[in-house]
């Protein structure tokens, strides 16, 4: 047995018991074995989000994570998305934001390259549609899993995540 690494298996018995189109946000802990380091943490709260339909491509996608982004910090926040690989998903991205700790000029949050990545995210793979029971390319979708703590970090200006579970009572009285 192994504590879950990410939320995605939410989203397949989702997909089993919903019909396109939808969207949906399956928040989570999550458990990985990973070294920390400022950026990184071995346990986290992760958010996926699916979203699918017939018409859905990776234009939209990008303009809902800009649109988030930007309303959650309240400001326009620059987006990227880096080729990469999941296996639940194709194309694959690794989906950054431009540092809100130093304004993009690095720092140790975001490693000294200006951009945070949030989480992996793509567009949902055609097996996964096969596996829930959907009919192969009747429907696109997009997914993320983004972490709760990384989004924080960003919004308050938190320069390691390792303060979110120091018990530090310094850092918690801050909120």
């Amino acid at each position: 047995l192994a504590l879950r690494p990410h939320t995605s298996p939410v989203q397949i018995r989702y997909m089993q018991k919903n019909k396109p189109p939808f969207r949906i946000i399956a928040p989570g802990k999550c458990f990985r074995r990973e070294a920390t380091d400022a950026a990184h943490e071995h346990t986290f709260y992760q958010f996926e989000a699916l979203v699918v339909g017939e018409d859905i491509n990776v234009g939209n996608f990008k303009y809902i994570g800009e649109q988030f982004f930007s309303k959650f910090f309240k400001k326009d926040i620059k987006v990227r998305l880096r080729p990469s690989y999941f296996p639940f998903t194709e194309p694959s991205f690794e989906f950054d934001i431009s540092c809100t700790v130093c304004t993009g000029k690095g720092c140790k949050s975001c490693k000294d390259g200006g951009w945070l990545e949030i989480g992996g995210c793509g567009m949902v793979n055609q097996e996964i549609f096969v596996a829930a029971g959907y009919p192969r390319n009747k429907y696109q979708g997009f997914a993320w899993g983004f972490g709760l703590e990384r989004l924080a970090m960003m919004k308050w200006k938190i320069d390691d995540i390792r303060l979110m579970n120091s018990g530090d009572l310094r850092f918690i009285n801050q909120f």
